[in-house]
């Protein structure tokens, strides 16, 4: 009994274990494919869509996690968040930059290197990360070679699995700025394949050995379904704030809001408007570099546009106001060295400008109109109005006044005038005397 125990130990029991030691090292995948695609500027929101998009590919076991990327850069603090996010990943995370004339710039380029897989479209473009301060502008020099140096590091350690050619054009493109295409990428093993679309990318990368958390794994893509993830509301939203056009909106509406609430308090619909655009905008002013000298121009643009409305100047203050507020936009997003996707057009920033002085232009109009206007109650409001005769003026003295009744606004009223009139003939209101109305024969243009 002990020699046969002995024996399948031996000879089945001992070799099954060695075969789960050994396929344990290197495991296959199967299941299918998330496919999450942006494009936009690396900012918080790519951070959680990446972030929700590989939790939910390792809840539900998904093979993968396939990025399709096409970015002009972003903002450092997410990048290195979104490095995190792939490190720590249970499951491979691939990056494509894609479609054809796609880029993965500056932040972009870490993003890919951290990949555990890369793949580019034909005629795309790679690198140009060399880091600037948070307003656009150079970083001096001293600060500048910390922030090259630490990158340099980061990039180092992402790409040296991939050779000394990756490694060299990585720091290139951190210390000169430079970039690659997607053959110069390849050529430097820098990314693994050049793909026309996601699915020729899975079919190369069917195969080949990533390191997942220092565990070797095969990719299986070739055959595996695709399911998208888009990006959820709350992320849409975030994004859609790192539109410098969008954030110009967001303040000239917010102030118009503020100010109307100010002018006119009690309602509060105004007021928490404007409250909640301002928010959206600041929130977005902290996700691109910002000159706030232009932040000070537009709020001295409505400053002169509160001004007109106040002390009414035939449009001075506002013709003022529209030249502060379009200096102020471009200012705000344009200084030199802003990336090209935080710039806010002329012809956008000029149609802001004048559609907000226009709108406090015909505000005053409105306001100037409503003084003029004469008063529609009260005895003041009674002057020129008209109305039937219904009981025939008469005079017992055969001499004015003559005296009956007319029906005005409504109501019928005692009235007194110069000449008899008859039941039927309208009357116009020249004059109010208590209870009682002086009133004239009207004119063929006086009848309403």
């Amino acid at each position: 009994m002990r020699n046969n125990l002995r024996f399948y130990l031996l000879h089945f029991t001992l070799p099954l274990l060695l075969l789960l030691l050994v396929f344990s090292s290197v495991r296959a995948q199967s299941g299918e494919v998330i496919v999450l695609e942006i494009d936009g500027p690396v900012t918080q929101a790519m951070a959680t869509y990446f972030e929700r998009g590989i939790s939910v590919a390792q809840q539900e076991g998904a093979a993968a996690v396939l990025i399709i990327l096409d970015t002009p850069g972003g903002d450092l603090t997410s990048t290195l968040d979104i490095v995190q996010h792939f490190r720590r990943a249970e499951l491979p995370i691939i990056v494509y930059i894609a479609p054809q004339g796609a880029q993965a710039a500056s932040a972009g380029s870490i993003i890919t290197a951290a990949a555990h897989a890369s793949g580019m479209a034909p005629e795309t473009v790679i690198g140009a990360a060399s880091p600037i301060n948070s307003d656009g502008s150079d970083i001096n020099e001293t600060a500048y070679r910390k922030a090259v140096e630490d990158l340099k590091a980061t990039m180092r350690s992402l790409t040296e699995r991939r050779g000394e050619d990756a490694v060299a054009i990585a720091e290139a493109m951190i210390e000169e700025a430079r970039a690659v295409n997607a053959t110069e990428a390849l050529q430097a093993g820098f990314i693994d394949v050049i793909a026309l679309d996601r699915n020729d990318l899975l079919s190369q990368l069917d195969g080949l050995v990533v390191m997942v958390n220092s565990e070797e794994v095969v990719l299986a893509t070739a055959d595996l379904s695709q399911r998208d993830l888009p990006l959820s509301f709350s992320e849409q939203l975030l994004l859609l704030l790192t539109n410098p056009l969008i954030l110009g909106v967001l303040l000239t509406i917010g102030v118009q809001a503020i100010i109307i609430e100010i002018s006119n308090p009690g309602g509060y619909a105004a007021g928490i408007i404007g409250l909640v655009c301002i928010a959206l905008a600041l929130y977005g002013f902290g996700q691109l570099p910002v000159n706030w000298l232009g932040l000070g121009f537009i709020l001295l643009a409505f400053g002169l546009f509160v001004g007109e409305a106040f002390t009414p100047t035939f449009g001075a203050l506002s013709i003022s106001g529209a030249v502060a507020l379009l200096a102020g936009l471009l200012v705000l997003f344009n200084s030199p060295g802003n990336p090209e996707y935080t710039r806010i057009s002329i012809v956008g920033a000029v149609t802001i400008s004048l559609l907000t002085a226009a709108l406090f232009l015909f505000i005053v109009y409105k306001a100037i109109r409503g003084q003029q206007a004469k008063p529609i109650t009260g005895q003041e409001g009674l002057l020129g109005q008209s109305g039937p005769v219904r009981v025939p003026f008469t005079s017992a003295t055969k001499k004015p006044p003559y005296t009956g009744q007319v029906l005005v606004t409504g109501q019928l009223w005692r009235a007194m005038a110069d000449d008899p009139l008859e039941k039927g003939e309208v009357a116009v209101v020249t004059a109010v005397s208590g209870l009682t109305l002086h009133v004239t024969r009207a004119k063929l243009d006086q009848i309403a």
